[in-house]
């Protein structure tokens, strides 16, 4: 009850996701992200299907119609890019096979949800579900392409220069990145995009830079802090009443995601030629609900697509996956916040 604008604070925390995108493309070069889609675009199509039809059957047992069935199936898709990304060591999302696989499946991912994001705000307005997607599909092979082309345009003339000119003063390397990430993300939201599609967009631009490494180590803090919020948040918007009301049916799609998840990522990686130790990381490790589930949630609910009942079950499935998977892999696998020193890695 102390507070009374949580959608101000919502929409402030979102500022976190946004520079987590900006840091993820500032530590990948336009030809490694290229490379990495390649080997994980099966796994990423599959696991996509597959989740989505465990979620659309689980919400026609549950007593959903077939809207609010495939809403739940959409958010059962995706795993959390927050978690997975930090959660990661440092060496391990630079340097190893691990961390690359992640991060690929989790940007593809991001791509998927920003399109159901898209599709939703567009069925809102009336337009049929063909019409939708053929909206969706020109704003993309327009705006995508336009977006990039303007942010190399301006990094090559105005940002490369500047940084190299004042790259002796921090403070100003400081400022310039938050305003160029910023910057890239609202005209990304302004040609239809998202915010995050925008700051990954302007982080690639940077990677090539000798100074990309100081841009990484300067910004942390600030994504940290963001981050801090966006977890507040989730608090501070979860309703009681409904908690109580959907919780033995959350607890029940929560602990199917919890073993579904990690198991089928697993098989995929394995039948891609991933070794099995590798294997069984990246599914445990991606085996969560995401905050884009809770955007798809409360997107559909705003426009009158979904109940309210079903938009409660997906923000408490997703806290209940964000309490529990991480433990696991915390006490397990190698991670920045492990509580032994052997797994301890930064």
């Amino acid at each position: 009850g102390l507070i009374e604008d949580t959608e101000r604070i919502s929409q402030i925390s979102s500022i976190g996701i946004t520079f987590l995108l900006f840091l993820l493309g500032v530590d990948m070069s336009p030809l490694r992200l290229i490379k990495l889609f390649r080997s994980t675009m099966m796994i990423t199509g599959i696991s996509t299907i597959l989740f989505g039809l465990v979620g659309f059957v689980f919400g026609k047992w549950a007593g959903f119609d077939n809207v609010n069935s495939l809403i739940l199936g959409a958010s059962m898709v995706f795993s959390s890019t927050i978690i997975g990304l930090k959660l990661l060591p440092t060496t391990v999302l630079h340097h190893k096979p691990t961390g690359r696989i992640i991060i690929s499946i989790l940007l593809l991912q991001d791509l998927i949800a920003i399109a159901i994001l898209l599709l939703l705000q567009n069925i809102a307005t009336g337009a049929s579900m063909e019409q939708s997607f053929i909206l969706i599909a020109a704003r993309t092979l327009f705006c995508l392409p336009l977006l990039i082309g303007i942010a190399w345009v301006l990094y090559r003339f105005v940002i490369a220069g500047l940084l190299a000119r004042f790259s002796s003063m921090r403070e100003y390397v400081f400022l310039l990145t938050i305003g160029w990430c910023l910057g890239i993300a609202e005209l990304a939201n302004q040609l239809g995009l998202s915010h995050e599609a925008g700051a990954f967009i302007a982080g690639i631009t940077l990677a090539t830079n000798p100074i990309a490494f100081f841009i990484t180590e300067s910004l942390k803090p600030i994504r940290d802090f963001f981050l801090i919020i966006f977890f507040f948040t989730l608090g501070a918007n979860l309703e009681w009443q409904a908690l109580q009301a959907t919780f033995t049916t959350a607890l029940l799609l929560a602990a199917l995601i919890l073993v579904i998840k990690p198991l089928t990522l697993r098989g995929l990686a394995l039948m891609m030629g991933q070794e099995k130790k590798r294997a069984t990381e990246v599914g445990f490790r991606l085996g969560q609900g995401s905050e884009f589930s809770l955007l798809i949630a409360a997107l559909a609910l705003e426009q009158g697509i979904a109940t309210l009942q079903l938009a409660y079950l997906i923000q408490v499935t997703t806290l209940i996956s964000f309490i529990a998977s991480p433990y696991f892999v915390v006490l397990r696998y190698p991670t920045p916040i492990a509580l032994s020193e052997k797994l301890r890695r930064d």
